[in-house]
C-alpha cells in the first residue's frame, strides 16, 4: 500500500471537502441573507453560537452515536439529518426556529467530524500520520473556500444556495458509504483533567479560550461586517475567502518559524501584529474594496495561526501521557469561546458599529499578548514539540481519541496525579483509558 494519504484516505479528504462546502458556504449565506433583511447582529450572532455550542454538546452525543452504531451508520445518519435541517430553511422563515436547527445542525456535525478524524488517526501509519492529517487541514480549507466561492459566482440570496448547501451535506455521503477501508473500531475517551492542567498551562487554556472567541466571531459575522461595510454580496463573500486563503497559506512559514524560535514569544508577536494591522479596520476611515481586501488577508495571516501555534505551545508544557488528555481540554475551551464570541462581538456590533468585530478581536489579541510571558514558561522534560499545521474551522475531536485502546496499562496508572473536575462523560482513568505514546498522536504532534 502506497504511503501517499492522498491515495490512501481519498474518500475521508473527499467527504470533508465537501462537507465543509457546506457549511461554510451555510454560515456566510445565513450573515449575507439576515444582513441584507435588516436582522441585528445580536440574533445573526446568536446562529453561530447556536452552530459552536451544538458541536460542544455533540461531543458527547456522538460518541454515544458511534459506540452504539458503529461509525459508518452514524455518520450516514447525522449528514441525513443535517441535510434535512438545512432544507427546512427553505421551508421555515423564523429566526428561532433557524436558531434551533443550527445547534442540531452542530450536534450532527461534530459526529461527522469525530468519524473523520478517528478513522483517520485510527488507519494512518506511523510514519504518514503527520502528512495525513497535514492533508485532512488542506482539504478542510479548500472546502471553505469553495463554499465562498460559490457565493462570490452566484450571490443570490435567495432559496438557491440552501440547495447547494443540502446537495453537499448529501454528496459527503457518498465518498464514506461507498469506501472499502476497514471499519474504525469503537471509541474510547480521554479524560479532562481541568484542575491539573490549569496548574500546568493556565496560559495556553486561556489563549485557546480568546482564540475561540476570535475565530467563531469570524465565521459568524466576518462577512455581516464586510456587507456593512459597504461591499455588495459577492465581495462580502470574497473578503472571507481571503482571509480564509491567507491563514491556509501561512500555516507551513508560521509552522516552521515555531520550530525555530521561542514559541511564546512568536505568540506575542503574532498577537500584536494582528491587533496593528487590523487597526484600518476599525472603522474610522472608509476603504477601498482593494484595499479592505489587502487589510483582510493580513489579519487573516495572524487569526487563522493562533490556534495551531497555541495547540504546539500548550504540549511543550505538558508530557507525553498527558498530550491526549490536554487536547481533549483544549478542544473544550476553544468551543466555549467560539460559542460566546459571535453573540458578544454581535451585540457590540448592533450597539456600536460592524467595525467591533475587528476592534473587539484586536483588544482580544492584546490581552493574549499580555497574558502569555515567556518568562513563566516551564517546558516538560521531553521538550518543544515540533510544530504541525491543524485548523480552527471544526473541532479535532478524533484527534484526541484512541479507538483502538479500551484499558489503561498498569504501568501508567501509578503515579498518575488525581484527576480533578473531569465530565460526566468521562469514566474513571483507572477502567477505561489509556494515553500510551506508541497508539496516539495528538494534533499538534508529529511522529
Amino acid at each position: 500500500m502506497t504511503n501517499n494519504p492522498i491515495y490512501t484516505f481519498p474518500a475521508i479528504y473527499l467527504a470533508t471537502i465537501l462537507m465543509l462546502a457546506g457549511s461554510g458556504l451555510f454560515t456566510t449565506y445565513l450573515g449575507l441573507r439576515l444582513t441584507s433583511e435588516g436582522v441585528s447582529e445580536m440574533l445573526i450572532g446568536s446562529l453561530t453560537t447556536a452552530f459552536y455550542a451544538g458541536l460542544v454538546v455533540g461531543a458527547k452525543i456522538g460518541h454515544r452515536l458511534i459506540a452504539s452504531f458503529g461509525h459508518i451508520r452514524s455518520y450516514v445518519a447525522c449528514a441525513g439529518l443535517a441535510t434535512i435541517a438545512t432544507l427546512a430553511y427553505v421551508l421555515i422563515e423564523n429566526i428561532t426556529v433557524w436558531v434551533a436547527l443550527r445547534f442540531i445542525i452542530g450536534i450532527v456535525m461534530m459526529n461527522q467530524y469525530m468519524v473523520l478524524e478517528s478513522w483517520l488517526n485510527e488507519q494512518a501509519e506511523e510514519n504518514q500520520r503527520g502528512i495525513a492529517f497535514a492533508g485532512y487541514m488542506i482539504a478542510t480549507d479548500l472546502g471553505l473556500m469553495l463554499g465562498q466561492a460559490y457565493l462570490h459566482q452566484f450571490p443570490t440570496l435567495d432559496f438557491k444556495p440552501l440547495i447547494m448547501i443540502a446537495m453537499l451535506f448529501a454528496a459527503c455521503l457518498i465518498p464514506i458509504a461507498m469506501t472499502r477501508r476497514v471499519h474504525p473500531a469503537k471509541l474510547a475517551t480521554a479524560p479532562l483533567e481541568i484542575g491539573f492542567f490549569w496548574q500546568k498551562v493556565p496560559q495556553a487554556l486561556i489563549m485557546i479560550f480568546l482564540v475561540g472567541i476570535m475565530v467563531g466571531s469570524f465565521y459568524g459575522l466576518a462577512a455581516v461586517y464586510a456587507k456593512k461595510s459597504g461591499l455588495d454580496t459577492s465581495n462580502a463573500s470574497l473578503f472571507v475567502m481571503v482571509c480564509i486563503g491567507a491563514g491556509f497559506l501561512a500555516q507551513w512559514p508560521i509552522g516552521w518559524l515555531s520550530d525555530h524560535f521561542n514559541r511564546a514569544k512568536l505568540i506575542r508577536i503574532n498577537a500584536l501584529l494582528f491587533a496593528i494591522s487590523t487597526i484600518p479596520l476599525w472603522g474610522f476611515i472608509e476603504l477601498p474594496t482593494l484595499l479592505m481586501m489587502a487589510c483582510g488577508f493580513i489579519g487573516g495571516i495572524f487569526l487563522f495561526t493562533f490556534y495551531p501555534l497555541a495547540i504546539a505551545f500548550a504540549n511543550d508544557n505538558v508530557e507525553q501521557s498527558k498530550r491526549v488528555a490536554l487536547s481533549a481540554l483544549l478542544l473544550s475551551a476553544y468551543g466555549i469561546g467560539a460559542s460566546i464570541g459571535p453573540i458578544l462581538i454581535g451585540t457590540l456590533m448592533e450597539y456600536f458599529r460592524p467595525s467591533a468585530y475587528y476592534i473587539a478581536s484586536s483588544i482580544a489579541a492584546l490581552l493574549i499578548a499580555i497574558w502569555v510571558k515567556p518568562n513563566k514558561v516551564k517546558y516538560a522534560e521531553d521538550g518543544p514539540l515540533q510544530h504541525v499545521v491543524v485548523t480552527t474551522t471544526i473541532s479535532t475531536v478524533g484527534a484526541t481519541l484512541d479507538p483502538r485502546i479500551d484499558e489503561i496499562p498498569e504501568e501508567l496508572i501509578i503515579d498518575a496525579p488525581p484527576t480533578i473536575g473531569r465530565s460526566d462523560e468521562i469514566t474513571n482513568v483507572d477502567e477505561e483509558t489509556t494515553e500510551t505514546d506508541q497508539h496516539l498522536n495528538p494534533p499538534s504532534e508529529v511522529k
